[in-house]
Formats: C-alpha cells, sequence, structure tokens
C-alpha cells in the first residue's frame, strides 16, 4: 500500500481530463464501503492512497494551478493517508440550513476530542491534525475535522476479527452517537493496516 503520493504520480492534466468521467465513477465505487454515517449529522470518510490521489487530482483539474498548486496539495492531503498503523478520516458534521448548522456546531464545541473506533470495547481515541485550529474563541467548532486513529498491533489484530464488533463513535455531551462498521467497511478499511 502506497503511503506517500509524489509529484511523478500525478497524471497530465490531459490525461486526467480524459479519463476523470471513469475516474470519479470509480472512486465514488470504493468511496462507498469507506464512509460511515453517525447520527443524523456526522459522515466518517476513512481516506487512504487512492481518495487522495483523486482529490489532488479534481483540485488540480479544477483550479488548473500547475506545478505551484501542485506543491500545496501534496503539502495538504498527504499527511490523511494511513501510514500502515492506523485510520485517517474527514470526518463532517452535515446540516443544509445555515441557520441550524450554526447553532449545532456552537454546540459542539472541541468535538475533535471526543471522537473514537471502538474495538471490541476498547477505545481509539481520535489524534485531530493540528494544521489549524478546528473549535475558535467563540466555541464554534468547525463542519470538518481531520482524525487520525493509531492503532496497536494487538488492536489491528482485533479490527480484523469478525468475531469483535468494530463501531466510529462521537461521543460529545451534545452529540453522542455510534455507528457499528459493515462487513464491507471493515474489510475495505483493514487494507489501510499494510
Amino acid at each position: 500500500m502506497k503511503k506517500e503520493i509524489t509529484p511523478a504520480d500525478i497524471l497530465p492534466y490531459e490525461t486526467y481530463a480524459a479519463e476523470r468521467k471513469e475516474r470519479r465513477a470509480a472512486a465514488m465505487a470504493m468511496k462507498k464501503d469507506r464512509r460511515v454515517s453517525v447520527g443524523p449529522h456526522a459522515t466518517f470518510y476513512f481516506e487512504n492512497y487512492e481518495t487522495m490521489f483523486q482529490q489532488i487530482h479534481e483540485m488540480l483539474h479544477i483550479e488548473k494551478g500547475g506545478a505551484e498548486q501542485l506543491e500545496d496539495e501534496l503539502r495538504a492531503y498527504n499527511p490523511l493517508i494511513p501510514q500502515g498503523n492506523e485510520l485517517v478520516a474527514t470526518i463532517m458534521f452535515e446540516i443544509e440550513d445555515p441557520v441550524r448548522r450554526d447553532k449545532f456546531l456552537r454546540s459542539i464545541t472541541w468535538v475533535e476530542k471526543h471522537l473514537y473506533i471502538d474495538v471490541g470495547g476498547e477505545h481509539i481515541i481520535g489524534e485531530a491534525e493540528l494544521d489549524v485550529e478546528r473549535t475558535k474563541a467563540d466555541g464554534k467548532t468547525s463542519s470538518v475535522h481531520f482524525v487520525h486513529f493509531r492503532f496497536t498491533p494487538e488492536q489491528i489484530a482485533r479490527f480484523r476479527d469478525p468475531a469483535v464488533p468494530v463501531m466510529a463513535v462521537v461521543a460529545h455531551e451534545n452529540y453522542h452517537h455510534m455507528a457499528v462498521l459493515s462487513p464491507a467497511a471493515r474489510e475495505a478499511l483493514a487494507k489501510d493496516f499494510a
């Protein structure tokens, strides 16, 4: 499993443009088993090399920033590729109505400190990316969080054991929800431990 995207991995703009429709369809199909809804507003989007490869190409295709943009995209997205002992998720709180969304995000201050993966009752606590503070001074948290869940070898073995239940959890006092990972999700995510 590749753990870093380099400039040499990037397709020429024309190649990606010609293949874009098929690549986007393939990415959507692959992401289906990497998406876990947790309660009514939270979704864990588990990232890997392929999701970040697609994201970088989409950004380059849309913004057309060339080599200078590529450096920024690699710096932004390479940290979200699992390194063999972790799962990495983009966690989004999605509410359409802007007034309701604002009120909700103010009610879950520091939610990034209350995210974990439960493997048979053992909590793998999420570690938020520190690139930017996700909860502002006024208490409003971001609707998007980038979180690493680092596992020990023993926890990885238990994750891979179908007899052990695995859940994604948001345990904030104002938003406490959990979701059992499906067998398909577990099979897809287990490949990140390589």
